[in-house]
């Protein structure tokens, strides 16, 4: 017998958000879409009585799954197989259940609350990360370090400041997931076509019932409905959707590959536990193992991306079915994704280590290039020719490169300044001291932390404190 384990349940995502995904919480909601439904059409005068009502509230979670399997094994239709279950579990009530409604009012009315409740999850997850790499970036502020551009040493910079761009990434994500919270509808009661029809036709050509109906749904499952739609609410905001998580993604891969490479540089590296063997080869390795699933899984979301792109952009007229077996796919599976992506990106960050000294003696390999510049500029404060010097030192720093790449040697330019007589008199060392070279570094730290971090710590100041039970890496 075919045993499937899906590795982003059992492997890599929470409980909290496996759970919103499972069967039992998808079919719960449609009971209790359908018993919204039946008290929005009482309340507006259709003859459904309370005790139907009350029989609808009490089997809302009792969910005999092997009995709809086999209504869907004759029927050939989800919807169908589920109203028959919950039918037979309330034979009085069974009349009235999904009374003027189609599939679509069950499937896209829970997807909307599913999308909702599932960014809130990823939006606190966010938060936590953001407060997390904030005070990372505090503690290690003014620590001098390389930059690099093109890969390459750049002007130096300072750890804090590095985990700040990584930050401020993340700071733009969480605003696009809190708009898209804002902005997440649902369908309504628009019928087989969006025309509500089926609901006219129940309270007998009584249009302001009929908006009454909506407006009284939507009230009972806490969300706005779209203003018009076809079948389906509007394909468009799967897509919306996952473009954020996708940007979600983007982040996290450029942090985790950039702690790959620094972890390469032997300057800072995830946690590693006592007991975690590296290779199963190489005993003495401490592969990036973290950041490495952050960078795989990131790149399935990245890929997920583009299939409620094409869906949006393929819904013929009203609705064509074939977005159904895609969106069960793609839509609980990034998130799913998105979910392991934060979970190991926070335990990173908790226990992320710096070597101060290594760091160091990286950048101070480089700095003799870095310094040419002052020293450049403090010999024509002295008199000397502007040109000539510039020519000098760029000798100077081509020989000393060779030695260094040719040859493996030192890095020797600040001896051959020193013993060059254009620059005597010149207090070389002076111009190597790594905090002339780092700019606002500390001081931009301090202006994102103030401005962007601390306003989202207030915001959630409660999610901040709860200790997560469920990371697990």
């Amino acid at each position: 017998m075919l045993n499937y384990e899906n590795p982003l349940i059992s492997r890599y995502a929470s409980r909290s958000m496996s759970q919103l995904w499972g069967a039992q919480r998808k079919f719960s909601t449609w009971r209790r879409l359908w018993l919204a439904l039946a008290e929005a059409e009482a309340e507006l005068g259709l003859p459904i009585t309370q005790p139907q009502i009350e029989e609808l509230r009490s089997h809302l979670d009792d969910i005999d799954f092997d009995k709809a399997a086999e209504y869907e094994s004759r029927l050939r239709h989800d919807v169908m197989a589920h109203v028959h279950t919950y039918g037979d579990v309330c034979p009085n009530a069974r009349p009235i259940i999904h009374l003027g409604a189609t599939s679509c009012f069950v499937t896209d009315n829970a997807d909307a609350i599913l999308l909702r409740e599932a960014l809130i999850l990823i939006r606190n997850r966010l938060a936590v990360v953001i407060d997390r790499l904030g005070r990372f970036a505090w503690k290690h502020r003014d620590l001098p370090c390389l930059s690099f551009t093109h890969l390459q040493p750049a002007q130096p910079t300072t750890v804090g400041r590095r985990a700040c761009l990584w930050a401020y990434d993340l700071i733009l994500d969480l605003a696009e997931i809190e708009h898209r919270i804002r902005n997440t509808k649902t369908l309504g009661n628009k019928g087989t076509t969006g025309t509500q029809a089926s609901f006219l036709k129940l309270f007998n050509g009584n249009h302001e019932k009929v908006r009454q109906l909506e407006q009284l749904f939507c009230a009972k499952i806490g969300m706005e409905s779209f203003t018009i739609t076809g079948q389906t609410y509007p394909r468009k905001m799967d897509s919306q959707i996952l473009d954020v998580l996708s940007g979600v993604a983007q982040s996290a891969h450029k942090f985790a590959t950039d702690l790959r490479i620094l972890a390469h540089r032997k300057e800072m590296e995830e946690p590693f536990e006592t007991d975690q063997i590296g290779s199963s080869a190489m005993a003495y390795k401490r592969n990036p193992m973290r950041s490495e699933r952050i960078c795989s899984l990131a790149r399935l979301v990245l890929s997920l991306q583009t299939s409620p792109a094409m869906t949006a952009a393929t819904q013929w007229m009203e609705r064509t079915l074939d977005d159904s077996a895609n969106r069960r796919l793609v839509l609980p599976q990034t998130f799913l994704a998105i979910d392991a992506v934060l979970i190991l990106y926070q335990n990173i960050v908790e226990g992320m280590v710096v070597y101060p000294k290594v760091i160091e003696k990286n950048l101070r390999s480089e700095l003799p290039f870095m310094a040419t510049e002052n020293i450049l500029m403090a010999a024509v404060e002295r008199g000397g020719d502007r040109q000539d010097l510039h020519e000098r030192i760029r000798r100077h720093a081509q020989e000393a490169a060779r030695v260094v790449k040719m040859e493996g040697g030192e890095n020797d330019l600040l001896n051959r300044l020193r013993n060059d007589s254009a620059f005597e008199g010149i207090n070389v060392e002076a111009e190597l001291e790594s905090s002339i070279f780092i700019g606002r570094s500390p001081e931009q730290v301090d202006e994102l932390i103030n401005e962007q971090i601390e306003p989202i710590r207030r915001r959630y100041e409660d999610i901040l404190t709860v200790v997560d039970a469920e990371i697990r890496v």
